[in-house]
């Protein structure tokens, strides 16, 4: 099979991201696209082809579309007229074949596909039904919904990658109901979906198997007061917060600050994401730095697990800091049956030693999921359902200052190492402390549409934004203007934020992730990496030179397909309005063609010289190089009034 025949195209009403084989993989198997490869050489006029694809097209177009499958299960006329009239076609295949063997397999197969789309619809109907009557024993009938609003809303999450619809959305409208839901799923035979806010960039809340139920907890919204709690092994009262898991982060964090506490997990979705998320993901945020991530805050939570049984999770002797600092950590494992109240069992004692949570020089290790067999936390629902949890709660520091760095030049080298300067200097001052650290690359940065706050005419090239914060107003502003002078030193701008307004147009850019979607113009997934401070610029280079050598690799198949189109007889030229066919036009495009050819094989050639020297030095490889990458490495200098400012420092 070539490359070219399987990007071809050709079924109607494919509106979506799966090619011309996929969908007839799905329908007729693979066996059929290599008999569509065969036959396509053979073709006379490709009635009997289009009559095929329109089929196919029929079936896929429903097959992707909840509305009309509604649709088609309320009007059984109008489902009848369709099969009838896809089935009126594959006769005329038949009919048209001429004894073709393969043509014949061809419409045996799409025969079979036809009657399996005409049986999905009664069958659908029915499931739905027996579903409808299990789910209504545990919620009310208005929280199940198989309607197309509901499964066109949640076939996604941010990553806005699409594979499947869901069979069912359930949206309960308590904790207590989600064990019943659960058990339910499992009797149906429902691969069970967990869903918050739908802000993950991982793809965890989407449905690979069309039987499948999404479980959307938003409405588990209940919120407790800031309570003084007694916690085990603690011996004095800490102040906590009890959340459900559909509470967004934003209310939590609100809450906290009204009372004069801080909430630490602070991850940029906290405006749309939920507590079930942050603690099935670890959320960390800006204020990990200090605080840490979701694990170092949980006081305890619940979860439905996959027997559809009730398990709680508490923390003994919890340090309110970083897990890591504690040389045991201990965590209680209560289970109980289905109605959450019968205990099951005496309670399990986890102990694992608190550098266990850490990686070394790392922070975070997003790639142990296990956790050494905690339940719930960074499993990103696959061991569970999180239900709610217990948080513990900061004290908010009486003064703080946000410090904005711009860092200019070209040499990551000299730039990185200020992020780790920084945090060791305000780490050797005991009367403030770094509550919040972000960088920003200079991807990032033109994503967003970085707005710079400085004078010099320029973008950065990484920014980096620092919270300071402590309870004696001279240390803090002092500790800023030493962050500033050892940013200037690395050829940055500094600014301070004091005011809250401030402070928060500081840091609103951090929260646009959605920007970098739009800026590659595709669905995206992310999956997080800790990368030591010291090797930063190391990381930024090697991701770099990977975007670097994959777009040149897309331009060159850019430059490929341009040659081929120019290498054809332009029969589009015919339909151009006003054009005429004469011997001197056809000279003059022939011409240009020629012209354009020789210049796309001479950029095709140095492109590709490129990429075999990528490691070579720039003096060894002059030639390759433009103008002004010529003068970058002969040290040319640029015009006095372009010359970068002189580094300031401001308060905002």
């Amino acid at each position: 099979m070539s490359a070219d025949s399987a990007r071809i195209r050709e079924i109607p009403y494919n509106y979506t991201s799966f090619s011309d084989r996929e969908i007839v993989i799905r329908f007729l198997g693979a066996e059929a696209w290599e008999i569509l490869n065969r036959l396509r050489g053979e073709r006379r006029t490709g009635r009997s082809a289009r009559m095929l694809f329109e089929v196919l097209g029929d079936m896929w177009v429903v097959s992707r579309n909840p509305y009309i499958q509604d649709d088609l299960l309320d009007n059984r006329k109008r489902l009848a007229s369709l099969v009838h009239a896809m089935r009126h076609r594959i006769a005329q295949i038949r009919d048209r074949a001429e004894g073709n063997a393969l043509a014949l397999d061809l419409a045996e197969r799409a025969d079979a596909a036809v009657e399996r789309f005409e049986a999905w619809f009664p069958a659908q109907r029915q499931l739905r039904r027996r579903a409808a009557h299990r789910f209504a024993k545990h919620t009310r009938k208005d929280n199940i919904d198989f309607g197309g609003l509901a499964r066109v809303s949640h076939v996604t999450d941010a990553t806005d990658w699409r594979v499947e619809y869901p069979f069912v959305v359930l949206t309960p409208d308590s904790e207590a109901e989600m064990a019943g839901l659960v058990a339910a799923c499992i009797e149906l035979g429902l691969t069970v979906i967990p869903r918050g806010g739908g802000t993950g960039y991982t793809g965890g809340a989407v449905p690979l198997d069309a039987m499948s139920a999404v479980i959307n907890t938003e409405k588990l919204e209940g919120l407790g007061t800031v309570e003084l709690r007694n916690i085990p092994g603690v011996a004095e009262p800490v102040p906590t917060v009890r959340a459900e898991a559909g509470v967004v982060t934003r209310r939590v964090s609100e809450l906290a600050y009204r009372h004069g506490y801080v909430f630490a997990v602070d991850p940029t979705s906290q405006d749309a994401s939920t507590i079930g998320g942050n603690i099935a993901m670890n959320a960390g945020g800006k204020k990990a730095v200090l605080w840490g991530t979701t694990i170092d805050n949980l006081v305890s939570w619940r979860m439905v697990t996959p027997d559809a049984e009730w398990l709680e999770v508490e923390r003994l002797n919890h340090n309110r800091g970083k897990i890591h600092d504690q040389d045991e950590v201990q965590f209680r494992i209560t289970r109980f049956g289905a109605d959450g109240e019968t205990l099951q069992g005496e309670p399990e004692i986890l102990t694992f030693p608190g550098r266990a949570f850490r990686k070394q020089g790392l922070g975070k290790d997003v790639t142990d999921k296990f956790l050494g067999g905690l339940p719930g936390v960074q499993k990103e629902g696959c061991d569970g359902l999180i239900t709610s949890g217990v948080f513990v709660l900061h004290r908010e520091p009486k003064h703080l200052r946000t410090v904005c760095l711009e860092f200019y030049g070209t040499d990551l080298h000299e730039a990185v190492p200020a992020i780790v300067e920084i945090k060791n200097a305000l780490d050797a001052d005991d009367a403030v402390v770094l509550s919040g650290l972000e960088h920003l690359d200079e991807r990032y940065v033109k994503a967003v549409k970085y707005t710079p706050k400085g004078a010099r005419g320029q973008m950065p090239k990484m920014v980096l934004i620092a919270d300071i914060a402590g309870d004696d107003e001279d240390r803090v502003a002092a500790a800023a203007s030493q962050v500033i002078r050892l940013a200037n030193a690395r050829n940055a701008d500094g600014f301070v934020a004091v005011s809250p307004e401030a402070r928060r147009q500081f840091w609103a850019d951090r929260a646009r992730t959605a920007a970098i979607a739009a800026h590659t113009n595709a669905f995206k997934i992310n999956e997080d990496v800790v990368i030591p401070l010291e090797r930063l610029a190391e990381y930024s280079e090697g991701i770099e030179r990977i975007n670097i050598e994959q777009s040149m690799r897309n331009k060159l198949r850019m430059v490929d397909a341009t040659l081929e189109c120019l290498a054809g007889d332009f029969p589009e030229l015919s339909r151009v309005p006003g054009f005429e066919a004469s011997d001197e036009a056809a000279q003059s495009l022939k011409a240009k063609i020629a012209a354009a050819s020789d210049h796309l094989r001479a950029v095709k050639a140095r492109w590709e010289a490129i990429l075999e020297r990528f490691d070579v030095p720039a003096a060894e490889a002059d030639a390759l190089l433009d103008e002004s990458a010529r003068a970058d490495r002969r040290g040319r200098t640029r015009p006095a009034a372009h010359r970068p400012r002189r580094p300031a420092r401001r308060n905002v």
